[in-house]
């Protein structure tokens, strides 16, 4: 576990109320938190300690706060202890324990940050992506958003579980299947025309894109002709779906999850285990779902009311097999089965969450599309009531992705059909270029990706921005003979003395609290804004060093000076990798 100096003086604050108030109660310390303060000018801390505890000890919350800095002024890091507001402590720290940081990142390496190990284990899934063509940009910011929280979550110090959802057992995958089968026949030959194929089968033709040929082509090299019947008027026509429908299903299906598998892997995107929908309903995993709500009390027969903005008369009210989920927080009960008996959506993904829970995870985190919102209550309860609210869920949802170039949303793509594909995105810019963009926003905020941006050489740029500051430690490094991280974390830093050199220190410092705060909101983008103020504040060293020549960092009538600021730019690198690491981008060496 990495020394967080946050979670380090949060520990000291919270001695020193015990040592205060020796009656305050375990809870009322829980709720202590340490943060930089909103103004950089108060300090480098600030926390809320007498605020959460006064109130709790019957204590003036400005008192508490007055007795805790006069405490807190004899902690050996902190210079001054200041109460501030209405309860608020501000504290700034010894500058010597503030440079003694460095040392610390170098001695951990791109390990800096790691937390320490947490109870239980955390299944993500992310993409589950429906098996009917290929990966387009909307699925792209979901598997990086995913990706790159599994990683964050694993940083900070959980076990994690990297899954894939395949959604093959419903009416979209039968639909693909109609449409494999159209691309088979034409591969034999039929004069059959598109037209005339989409009258014959139900739902018409929904899937026309170019991707489809190659698999009708594999299909009549596996299988020949047997799947179709001679006809006089076309060369050759359907036969009958009972005859071929459910091996094309299952070989298309392969076939799609074999080019999604590519895509992701092409991302740097790759899946723990991957689990059928419809082998969980072959499994009878529903069923045994369906009676554990039942044993429950939870499901019964009954009929719903008219959704919101319905008037009465345009409602069907029909008998159905419901779940109680209102019990645990949903807006209304929900349907498992319709009122034919065939099981709903729904009861399928309750069937995926009770193996997710069978396989004995503590905490499920899922990657969904901004329009899955309304069904993230629904989920919630589900999983409340499957693992008697043993399980959490956490929804993360991402916003539409607007590809734009020249200032121009970019034409769809012609093997998809109809949307952009993630290939066209890598092959455009490349993956690391996509996953840093993907990041750069919240992920329920809609953004544009914009093509001449990520490419460009500029501040404007923040992909170019994060990397060209790890080129430049390397470069800094690679001239000074690449000193080893061991040798440079016992160099003496008296001489790290500018606000910029400090400024930089107390950065690096925070990226542990940076870890921990941002995979407890379930927020990776926080890393990709991290790294970009880091760079920033890099970048400011530098452009200081050619301003006033005592800042540069190597000088060859300075020895112990040079060490020093050596050790400062192999930190930030080392920092600067660990931030990369986690959202899976590679760092450059050197910027051309």
């Amino acid at each position: 576990m990495s020394h967080d100096i946050f979670a380090h003086l949060r520990d000291r604050t919270i001695t020193a109320l015990r040592a205060l108030l020796p009656e305050v109660p375990e809870e009322a310390l829980s709720r202590v938190i340490m943060e930089p303060p909103r103004d950089a000018s108060h300090g480098d801390m600030a926390t809320n300690a007498a605020l959460v505890v006064g109130k709790v000890a019957k204590m003036a919350p400005p008192k508490l706060a007055a007795e805790l800095a006069a405490a807190l002024k004899d902690c050996p890091e902190v210079e001054e202890a200041a109460p501030a507001g209405p309860g608020f402590v501000n504290l700034r720290l010894r500058e010597d324990y503030v440079r003694g940081q460095v040392a610390v990142v170098l001695r951990e390496g791109e390990g800096y940050g790691q937390g320490a190990a947490k109870p239980g284990s955390v299944n993500v899934e992310y993409v589950s992506a429906n098996p009917t063509g290929p990966m387009h940009v909307g699925h792209c910011r979901g598997a990086v958003v995913g990706d790159a929280l599994a990683g964050l979550l694993a940083k900070a110090g959980h076990r994690v579980t990297r899954e894939y959802y395949i959604n093959d057992a419903g009416a979209q995958v039968q639909a693909l299947a109609y449409a494999a089968y159209w691309r088979y026949l034409q591969a034999l030959g039929t004069r059959m025309t598109e037209e005339e194929y989409a009258q014959l089968i139900p739902g018409g033709l929904q899937y026309r894109g170019e991707y489809l040929i190659p698999v009708g082509q594999a299909l009549m090299a596996s299988h020949g002709s047997s799947l179709a019947v001679e006809d006089p008027v076309h060369g050759w026509g359907m036969s009958g779906p009972d005859l071929w429908l459910a091996p094309v299903r299952a070989f298309t299906v392969a076939a799609m999850m074999a080019e999604i598998r590519e895509d992701l892997a092409a991302l740097g995107v790759q899946h723990d285990i991957f689990i059928s929908e419809a082998q969980l309903v072959r499994d009878g995993v529903l069923e045994k779902a369906e009676a554990l709500l039942d044993s429950q009390g939870l499901i019964y027969r009954g009929t719903l009311p008219p959704p919101k903005g319905k008037l009465p008369e345009d409602w069907e009210e029909r008998e159905q097999t419901l779940f109680r989920s209102e019990q645990f927080g949903d807006d209304t009960d929900r349907p498992l089965r319709k009122s034919d008996g065939s099981g709903t959506y729904f009861a399928n993904d309750i069937a995926n969450h009770l193996h997710k829970i069978e396989r004995g995870f503590d905490a499920l985190v899922h990657v969904w599309g901004a329009d899955h919102g309304g069904y993230v209550k629904r989920m919630q309860a589900a999983v409340a009531a499957l693992s008697g609210k043993r399980v959490s869920l956490d929804v993360v949802l991402t916003q539409i992705v607007h590809v734009m170039k020249d200032g121009q949303p970019v034409r769809m793509s012609k093997r998809a059909g109809s949307y952009i594909t993630l290939r066209d995105l890598i092959d455009e810019v490349g993956k690391d270029a996509v996953r840093f963009t993907m990041l750069t926003r919240k992920s329920d905020a809609q953004m544009e990706f914009d093509l001449d941006l990520v490419v460009q050489q500029s501040r404007d740029n923040p992909v170019f921005y994060v990397q060209y500051a790890h080129a430049r430690c390397r470069s800094v490094l690679r001239g000074a003979g690449d000193p080893s991280l061991e040798s440079l974390a016992e160099a003496p830093l008296d001489s790290l003395t500018d606000p910029a050199e400090l400024g930089l220190i107390r950065r690096i410092a925070s990226w542990p609290r940076v870890v921990e705060a941002a995979a407890a909101a379930r927020e990776p983008h926080r890393v990709a804004f991290f790294l970009n103020d880091l760079a920033s504040d890099f970048h400011l060293l530098w452009n200081k060093g050619k301003e006033d020549t005592t800042l540069r960092f190597i000088q060859a009538d300075q020895p112990a000076a040079t060490q020093a600021r050596l050790a400062l730019v192999a930190a930030t690198a080392a920092v600067v990798r660990s931030g990369l690491r986690v959202m899976g981008v590679t760092p450059v060496e050197e910027m051309r």
